[in-house]
C-alpha cells in the first residue's frame, strides 16, 4: 500500500484536499448538499492523481506485475556520486547486499554525477539484461532538487534510447521507522569503537574519523 506520508509535498496535498462537508452545489435550478461519501470519493481521486504525478515517471505505468518487482523489472539504486573512490564503492557493496537479500535478478548501481556508472549506463544495462520496466530508486534521504528535477531528467534522457521500456522513479528514503534503527545502530557502534570495544565500521574504516575530539579550554 502506498504511504502518502512518505511522498513529496504531502502537506501541500492535504491542504488542497481539505473540502468542507456541507458544501453547496448547483445542478440545473436545484441546489443540494454534497454528501460526506461524495467528498471522500473526490479526495481519493485527487490522491490517485497526486500519486501518479509525484511518484511515477512521465511515461504511462505499464506491465502486468504492478504490485511488486518481477523478473522483467530492472532496479537502479542511484546515489549522488563522489570524487572519492571509496564513497562510490560503498554503493556497489549496498547494491550487492540489496540484490542478495531481495533476490531481484536485475539490480544495478548508478551515480547521478561525478562518477560512473551513470544513470544512462545502468538503464542500458538493465535493458540489455531483459528488463521491460526500470525502477529507479534514489539512495537519498530527502526529496530535494535532485529527486524532483535532476534524476527524472537524466532518467528520461536515458529512456529515450529504449522505446517501449517503461520506467518509474520511487520516492527517496524519507521518513521511515527503520531509518531510526539504522541511525541508532550507527551511533551505538561508533560509541563502542571510541571506547575500544568495536572495530571501525565499513564506512569509517581506514579514515580515522571515528574518534573522540577534545576542545582545549
Amino acid at each position: 500500500m502506498f504511504k502518502w506520508a512518505e511522498c513529496f509535498s504531502y502537506r501541500r496535498i492535504l491542504v488542497s484536499l481539505s473540502l468542507p462537508i456541507q458544501r453547496k452545489a448547483s445542478i440545473g435550478t436545484t441546489t443540494r448538499n454534497i454528501s460526506p461519501r461524495l467528498v471522500r470519493v473526490q479526495i481519493q481521486k485527487k490522491k490517485e492523481i497526486f500519486h501518479l504525478k509525484s511518484c511515477l515517471s512521465a511515461r504511462e505505468f505499464r506491465g502486468d506485475n504492478k504490485k511488486g518487482v518481477g523478473d522483467k523489472d530492472g532496479v537502479i539504486i542511484v546515489d549522488h556520486g563522489s570524487r572519492r573512490k571509496e564513497s562510490n564503492l560503498l554503493l556497489n557493496d549496498f547494491v550487492a547486499m540489496f540484490r542478495h537479500k531481495t533476490g531481484y535478478p536485475i539490480v544495478e548501481p548508478a551515480h547521478m554525477e561525478l562518477a560512473e556508472p551513470s544513470i544512462k549506463d545502468a538503464f542500458d544495462s538493465c535493458v540489455q539484461q531483459g528488463a521491460s520496466r526500470v525502477i529507479v530508486s534514489p539512495y537519498f534521504l530527502s526529496p530535494g532538487r535532485h529527486w524532483k528535477q535532476d534524476i527524472p531528467s537524466l532518467t528520461a534522457e536515458a529512456a529515450m534510447e529504449h522505446p517501449g521500456v517503461a520506467y518509474l522513479i520511487t520516492a527517496p528514503l524519507g521518513l521511515h521507522e527503520q531509518i531510526v534503527d539504522v541511525v541508532n545502530d550507527r551511533i551505538k557502534h561508533c560509541i563502542s569503537h571510541v571506547a575500544g570495544d568495536a572495530e571501525e565500521c565499513a564506512v569509517c574504516v581506514g579514515t580515522g574519523k571515528c574518534r573522540l575530539y577534545h576542545v582545549e579550554s
